[in-house]
Order: C-alpha cells, then structure tokens, then sequence
C-alpha cells in the first residue's frame, strides 16, 4: 500500500495527533528525498521500533549556502515514494518550502560547540538549518523515535544536542553507514559523479578502513593516520576539504587515542565540483 503524502503543516499536525490519541509509538527518518538503499535501511530499522512511521522528503533550503547544489539537488518525489512503500512506511511528508518558512519566518535553532569545527566551519549555517529544520519536523510530526545514518556523523551529534537540550522527548537513533560494494558510502549526491570521478571517489572508505585497521593492529599515531589519509586521497586526485580524528561524542580534536574514549576519523574530499563525507570509529 502507498503511503499517504502530507503536504501541509495542517495535514501533519492532523496525523500526529491522530497517532498520539491512538497511543501509537510513532518513528521519523527525516530525509531530502532522491533516496537510495540507506535510507531503506534507516526505514526498516524505524519499522522495527515503531507502530508507525513517516518519512520527511524535504530539500531544506536553510542548510545550503549561497553557492551550494539547492537548484540541482536531484529530486525524484514518485520514485521516493515508491521505495517508502516498499519498506512499509505509512506516511510521507513532502512539503514545499513556502509552507514550513512562510513569509515572515524568523526563528532559527542553533547547537554550539558541536557544530563548529568540521562541516560547521566548511559549510557556515549548515547546521543551523539542520537544527531549525529538525526541530520543526519534530515539533510537527511529534515522532517517538527518529532515526539517521552515520555517514553525517556531525548532524547526527547536532540533532542529538537538539533533542536532549530542548526536552523534544525523541530518542535519536544512529545507523551504521550503508555501503556501495566498493566501500563508497551511499549518498544522494553520489548521482553526481561522473565514471572516473566514482572510482576514484572509492579510495575515501578504503583509506579509512586502512586506517581503522592499522589502528586496531597496532597503536597508531593520530598525525601519521592523517597524514597517510591525505596521501591516500591526493593519491587518488581527490581534493581534501578536511582530514580530523575527533572525540566521538564532543567532535573536538584529539591527539592521541586513549582506551575507552571513542574517537571518530572523518573525512570530506571532491571528486571533481562533488563534495563526499565519510567517517569511521576507532
């Protein structure tokens, strides 16, 4: 059975509460469509843990700068909601963007520490669109659980702080990265990608297996496992944008790798104009 598609702020509300008065556990995956075999996952994984579930389909113009892909962001809203409903999903929220910042919209939601740094300082107001915009999805569809992937393991920390530190009363949820067979993390943006352009693409995950490796092999060096890393991927011509090992839960910087404290090695490097991000624990 096709989901049915929420187009308004009224409509969701609507459905909401409806699940609410129903004492339905109700669970989200936020997304902005095109979507691939991860978000399946992501669905499947909220099927599990809830009595329904709603998926957001929502290019969110408040987290692209002025320079980013907004215009070009590959859109396909039928095939979407074709794959929703093969994964089961109940509703889809795919509203235009005039109905979730109408005219005179002026507040925003901002995390600190957790979105400097990293795509915060690459991407300036990135994620205080993502934060606005996760808040608003919450606030609307009052979901019990939401659930995301890893790949964006910075939004992820991001939408954690939101609802913890607004007392949203979700339980975020994060998922293992979903994986082409080369080890290229799955992306929308990977449509991008010319021939050449994705195989070389596929070097980003092989260096950081290399580097999860070398490090539960033996004690690694955090300067040496960047420093290999950028070798790996201006080996492949691929631009680096940023190459960090962060404290799992903080993202600040760390310089050593200490047992019991996970760290996470993040990456985001072009392949040609495309910008791909992706991280692994160690």
């Amino acid at each position: 059975m096709h989901p049915v598609r929420l187009r308004t702020v009224a409509e969701a509300s609507a459905w909401a509460r409806a699940s609410c008065r129903e004492g339905r556990i109700t669970a989200l995956v936020p997304t902005m469509g095109y979507l691939h075999e991860g978000h399946l996952s992501l669905m499947r994984e909220a099927k599990r843990r809830a009595d329904r579930v709603a998926v957001s389909i929502f290019v969110n113009p408040t987290q692209f700068g002025p320079s980013e892909d907004f215009s070009r962001y590959p859109r396909d809203l039928d095939g979407d909601t074709a794959k929703c409903a093969s994964a089961g999903v109940d509703v889809v929220f795919c509203p235009e963007a005039a109905e979730l910042y109408p005219e005179g919209h002026q507040t925003r939601v901002e995390v600190g520490d957790l979105s400097k740094g990293l795509c915060g300082e690459k991407r300036p107001g990135h994620f205080r669109g993502v934060a606005t915009i996760v808040t608003k999805l919450f606030a609307l569809l009052r979901p019990d659980v939401a659930v995301f992937g890893e790949k964006d393991f910075q939004q992820l920390q991001v939408v954690k702080a939101v609802a913890r530190d607004l007392n949203l009363g979700v339980e975020v949820v994060g998922m293992p990265t979903h994986r082409e067979p080369d080890g290229l993390a799955m992306s929308s943006r990977n449509a991008y990608l010319s021939a050449d352009e994705r195989a070389r693409a596929a070097a980003i995950s092989r260096s950081l297996f290399a580097a999860q490796k070398r490090v539960k092999e033996y004690s690694a060096d955090v300067r040496q496992l960047v420093t290999v890393v950028r070798a790996d991927l201006a080996a492949a011509n691929l631009r680096e944008d940023y190459v960090e090992v962060v404290d799992a839960e903080t993202l600040k910087s760390v310089g050593e790798l200490r047992p019991g404290r996970p760290a996470r090695l993040l990456v985001a490097a072009y392949a040609g104009s495309t910008r791909l991000i992706d991280n692994v624990g160690l």
